[in-house]
């Protein structure tokens, strides 16, 4: 079997809002909502690796926070790992670099986007106010 690909991935909140990301049209699973994030690098800790990931999607330097969830979930095409950590303090005002769109949402409005198939789990608790 193989190993997953690590992936780490922030909960950016602002005040009552969170912030979600679509994945570009022309990207694996186009047009499907996420929380914005990436890949780690070989030699990276997940920590490092949203640090950057945030700064070349949103254009922002993050603090990141504690983790609040880790999942582990198979596509047809590849297996992932990914670490959700809470980002409630940045600097700089988060600007699409590479996504369709991006936007503040409440809360109780995530339910009413498409999520990737792997976020469904978290997107839930974050609706009930499990987690963030």
């Amino acid at each position: 079997m193989n190993r997953p690909i690590p992936v780490a991935a922030g909960i950016l909140i602002r005040r009552d809002r969170i912030l979600i990301c679509q994945r570009h049209h022309s990207d694996t699973y186009g047009l499907e909502w996420e929380f914005a994030g990436g890949k780690v690098r070989e030699g990276e800790s997940f920590e490092e690796a949203l640090e950057r990931e945030l700064h070349e999607e949103l254009g922002i330097r993050a603090e990141i926070g504690a983790e609040v969830f880790r999942l582990r979930h198979r596509y047809p095409d590849r297996h992932v790992e990914v670490a959700f950590f809470r980002v409630d303090r940045f600097r700089g005002k988060p600007r699409n670099q590479v996504f369709e769109a991006i936007a503040w949402v409440r809360r109780s409005e995530l339910a009413t986007y498409k999520f990737l198939e792997a976020d469904g789990e978290l997107v839930e608790r974050i609706t009930r106010g499990e987690i963030v």
